[in-house]
């Protein structure tokens, strides 16, 4: 395919000779091309900064700075690192034409020039230049169809995951319907009080937050294969009906990885997703603190489903004021909780987002059952 140019280019001539400046414009000017001659670096400086030139023709020995030197100049700057630069010069050994080539030139022209020679290396050192130009267009394009459809893939993802989440609260009392959006909030908003510690700074990166607050939201999803007479049973569940509750977290675990069956294995974010939901409900006393036995993100999101189980009405119990439910985490500490996710949860207690229920609620002292706490069906 022939290559076309669709405006002229210019191109900049920097020799300190005026005879040669003279013929190189002549010869430049005839083939369509603006010509540019300037007689130092100091002048070639002031026209890059005017116009950025399509290819650069330079002297080496001149008075003020060497080409070699200016050349290196060039090829730091961002601004025209990209430009071909091509040596016109006297000098005619191979270390003088290597050294040129270190400094980033694309070719070196020896003098006495033949008119022909220098018109087909411009040309074709101009038309490599703008292919180049050209396919770093297109790839600029390209990455941003390519960011868009991600973006879009994200965000199917993300109204996938709440329409699950949702599925699962519709099971459930219509007070408790804002139950994932809550986990989702204050699960965000524990992993950045955490990232602010010194024990955690390097551990809960930016990723990792962003990651919480939607995996977070699938943490439930294993009551689908629970029967709704346990879950809405009224009261304490029995034994038989405890077991049948905790079996969520594995089949929600199976769910989850399910989500991965498209050949493209595990990635970070299901890693997430399958750690939450399987072990959201273990205990701290229970031991095992490793990230594989208790990983953070399923001890994050676990203190966070006990606070919006207790502060919002359930079908088993009322709602307690956030005082009340924060003082029955703190008596937790080291027992059901990480200590270190207590002490967060405490510090920020003003911004925890609670559900707007409309019931009333006891005073701040009033004591909480421990059975109410550990209810697998939170």
């Amino acid at each position: 395919m022939e290559f076309k140019r669709v405006e002229k280019d210019n191109v900049l001539l920097i020799d300190d000779v005026t005879s040669n400046l003279i013929t190189l414009s002549e010869i430049i000017r005839n083939e369509g091309y603006i010509a540019r001659p300037v007689k130092s670096v100091e002048y070639a400086m002031k026209a890059v900064d005017a116009e950025l030139p399509s290819i650069i023709l330079l002297d080496v020995t001149m008075p003020d700075m060497n080409g070699y030197d200016y050349c290196r100049i060039l090829k730091k700057d961002i601004r025209t690192r990209n430009i071909p630069v091509i040596f016109i010069s006297g000098l005619t050994g191979a270390k003088d034409r290597i050294r040129g080539f270190e400094c980033g030139a694309v070719d070196f022209i020896t003098k006495p020039f033949e008119n022909m020679e220098v018109l087909m290396r411009i040309n074709t050192h101009l038309k490599e230049y703008h292919m180049q130009k050209n396919l770093y267009i297109r790839n600029q394009k390209l990455n941003i169809l390519v960011s868009k459809q991600l973006q879009q893939l994200e965000t199917e993802r993300i109204n996938l995951i709440t329409c699950l989440a949702k599925l699962c609260e519709d099971r459930d009392i219509p007070e408790s319907y804002h139950h994932s959006d809550n986990i989702a909030a204050n699960s965000k908003l524990i992993a950045m009080g955490l990232s602010l510690t010194p024990k955690y700074e390097k551990v809960i990166t930016n990723n990792f937050i962003d990651m919480i607050e939607i995996a977070a939201r699938l943490h439930d999803v294993g009551k689908l294969a629970v029967p709704e007479k346990v879950i809405l049973k009224k009261g304490r569940l029995g034994s038989k009906e405890a077991d049948i509750m905790y079996g969520h977290c594995e089949e929600g675990r199976k769910i989850v990885e399910s989500l991965s069956d498209n050949g493209s294995g595990i990635n970070i974010f299901l890693r997430m997703a399958m750690d939450i939901v399987k072990y959201h409900h273990k205990r701290w006393d229970e031991g095992g603190h490793t990230r594989k036995e208790f990983p953070l993100p399923a001890r994050i999101v676990g203190i966070c489903d006990v606070f919006d189980s207790l502060t919002a009405p359930r079908i088993y119990k009322k709602p307690y004021s956030k005082k009340a439910a924060l003082k029955a985490i703190k008596a937790q500490s080291g027992r059901m909780f990480d200590p270190d996710l207590v002490d967060i949860m405490l510090r920020l207690e003003r911004r925890l987002v609670v559900t707007e229920h409309g019931m009333e609620v006891d005073d701040d002292d009033e004591y909480i059952p421990e059975w109410q706490i550990t209810d697998l069906r939170r």
